[in-house]
């Protein structure tokens, strides 16, 4: 059975609140990561560098989920819940990965002794999957940059019943979201050992 319409339509509205957000988050991640806050939270700030991984993968795990239900088993209010905790991890994601960023600064693939300058000698040790390492996490990094109006503009289709829109969205949506959440913990994974 087809849900019912969670909220009532209006794109102009969404439209202007869709990318007042978009436009407002990216900006901040952008200017946030310019700079390092040096506070002493009693913990280890790179916490917050695995809780985001965890967190992408949970995602990752769940968009799988919502998937298959829909899918397979037409079970659309489960496929609704599990799209819905996505969109929550997401804003949590997004609060940790701030946090991390404010707190924690930059690290560098291959930097072994910490000390903020990649040496020929820490390039040759990492070789191959320095280049490697880039490489996913430049298409992270952009898809993640992209990705937001098409989550909010899919979620607001599905929200007001418009499942037509919604379905055509969603085959745009879902790899780029899923590919996204699957690299994150691949990310953290290879830049996690030269944190400091």
């Amino acid at each position: 059975m087809i849900l019912e319409a969670t909220i009532k339509k209006n794109d102009k509205l969404a439209n202007q609140l869709i990318w007042v957000f978009s436009f407002v988050v990216f900006t901040a991640v952008v200017l946030l990561s310019k700079f390092k806050l040096t506070v002493n939270l009693g913990f280890n700030v790179h916490f917050f560098a695995t809780l985001n991984a965890f967190i992408n993968a949970s995602t990752a795990g769940l968009l799988v989920a919502a998937l298959l239900v829909v899918k397979m088993s037409k079970n659309y209010f489960l496929h609704k819940r599990i799209m819905i905790t996505c969109l929550i991890l997401s804003i949590v994601f997004l609060i940790s990965y701030i946090a991390h960023h404010l707190l924690a600064g930059e690290a560098k693939f291959g930097d072994s002794n910490h000390d903020g300058i990649l040496s020929e000698m820490e390039k040759q040790q990492v070789g191959e999957w320095r280049t490697f390492y880039y490489i996913i996490l430049s298409t992270h990094i952009f898809l993640a940059t992209i990705i937001l109006p098409f989550i909010l503009f899919t979620a607001y289709r599905g929200l007001t019943g418009e499942y037509a829109k919604h379905k055509k969205l969603a085959r745009i949506t879902w790899p780029l979201w899923f590919y996204v959440a699957l690299t994150g913990p691949v990310v953290y994974c290879m830049i996690s050992p030269y944190y400091h």
